[in-house]
């Protein structure tokens, strides 16, 4: 299937926010873990303290997603919103490394990942401007397959700068500052080309004064006829579960791994590996959305990461790591991606970014309950294990949910 130039370009800013994505899920954590030990802080508060900025930095987008979403939805306003919060996340990852201070690293932290969540409201509500329904799955595959194998190329370059700091005449603190800086001109670099060729086709053409009180009234309608829309709600519901667990899974690894005892290096390249077999494993997926179900595979996704959760209670050795990151690589970029192309097939056009904003409080927005059973789990028991079988819940009844979900669209499609 030939993508036009608008699909890769829209193609492109997955590359350049995944590196983004790399980083929060393996350097960013483990420094921030060395220079909060550094300061006295344990390994399982430090853990606690990274699982409560995840989740605090969720929730801020979950509050202002929907309303930002429907203010994008007028004509004029999606591009727009979609270059603050790009500037917002990647110039905060630009900063990062200036600090060693764990506090003020964290609040840091915080804002790049508010920029870095809140441009994707904007990013994937662009996905019904830039394709049709008969190829959003295969576009959507394929920026999450971009992107994991285009974070790499930074990533690597990144991992070897500190791996080789000494060599280079560097302290690994300089070198991981660089990489930091590396990474947020990657993001913003590979965000260029949407930025010039995009034009918002589905819109709302406003005509009152006040943009603000008429976009907040078109979201309290719209949220109530989600209620009632009961096949749309079902499915947010369960998108709220199980991908609560995808996100957590892939947020909170690194971190949790270094509490089990793997080592930073066994870490960082397990997590490499990730990427490197997500992306064929993604692009497969793509080709056979055309003959398999969406919603079939999806159903096998969760499966999959029942699976690992299950695996990952008994993790202690770095063996176990590798083969976990290979799991996850398998399942992650199609529950993603065929996700968000369902929920983008069965929304309303014209409020792509609306409803794109609710999407986000069920779907990234989850990663708040995650998040936060990891790190009251880590306070209270001193143990991240126990955190972990609040994410198997989770799962299953995402899961059990999105059976239902199911026979309910089914039902209605037939009346």
């Amino acid at each position: 299937m030939k993508l036009s130039k608008l699909e890769k370009n829209w193609i492109m800013y997955d590359i350049g926010n995944s590196a983004f994505v790399m980083l929060l899920s393996t350097i960013i954590p483990i420094y921030f873990k060395n220079i909060a030990s550094d300061d006295g802080v344990s390994l399982a508060d430090s853990t606690a303290y990274w699982g409560y900025i995840l989740a605090i930095s969720t929730l801020i987008v979950a509050v202002i997603g929907p309303l930002l979403g429907s203010i994008g939805d007028n004509k004029g306003y999606k591009k727009l919103l979609f270059i603050i919060f790009v500037l917002m996340g990647s110039g905060a990852t630009f900063l990062l490394g200036f600090f060693s201070n764990w506090v003020i690293f964290l609040i840091i932290v915080l804002i790049a990942r508010v920029g870095f969540s809140a441009s994707l409201i904007f990013y994937d509500a662009m996905l019904p401007d830039v394709s049709d329904d008969h190829h959003m799955d295969h576009v959507s595959s394929l920026g999450y397959a971009w992107g994991y194998i285009g974070s790499c190329l930074p990533f690597i370059i990144c991992l070897l700068l500190i791996l080789k700091a000494s060599s280079l005449g560097l302290s690994t603190s300089w070198a991981t500052c660089i990489a930091f800086i590396i990474t947020a001109l990657w993001w913003f670099v590979f965000t260029l080309p949407l930025l010039k060729n995009y034009q918002q086709k589905y819109y709302i053409d406003h005509k009152s004064v006040n943009l603000f009180r008429t976009s907040f009234k078109r979201l309290f309608i719209n949220i109530k006829s989600i209620f009632h829309n009961k096949p749309l709600f079902t499915f947010l519901l369960a998108f709220f579960l199980y991908i609560d667990g995808v996100y957590t899974i892939i947020e909170m690894a690194t971190s949790y791994g270094k509490d089990v005892g793997i080592s930073d290096n066994n870490l960082l390249l397990a997590l490499l590996l990730t990427q490197i077999i997500a992306f064929p494993a993604t692009i497969i997926i793509a080709r056979l959305v055309v003959k398999i179900k969406n919603t079939t595979i999806i159903r096998l996704a969760i499966i999959g990461y029942i699976g690992i959760t299950l695996f990952a209670l008994q993790l202690d050795q770095a063996w176990e790591f590798w083969f976990l990151a290979v799991c996850v690589a398998l399942f992650q970029g199609s529950i993603q991606a065929l996700s968000r192309s369902y929920f983008a097939q069965i929304i309303p056009k014209e409020m792509a970014n609306e409803y794109f904003g609710i999407y986000d409080i069920f779907g990234k927005g989850a990663t708040f309950l995650g998040a936060l059973i990891m790190g009251v789990a880590s306070s209270l028991t001193g143990s991240s294990k126990n955190g972990i079988i609040g994410l198997i819940v989770i799962l299953v009844l995402g899961l059990l949910l999105f059976n239902y979900h199911l026979k309910i669209k089914k039902r209605v499609e037939y009346i």
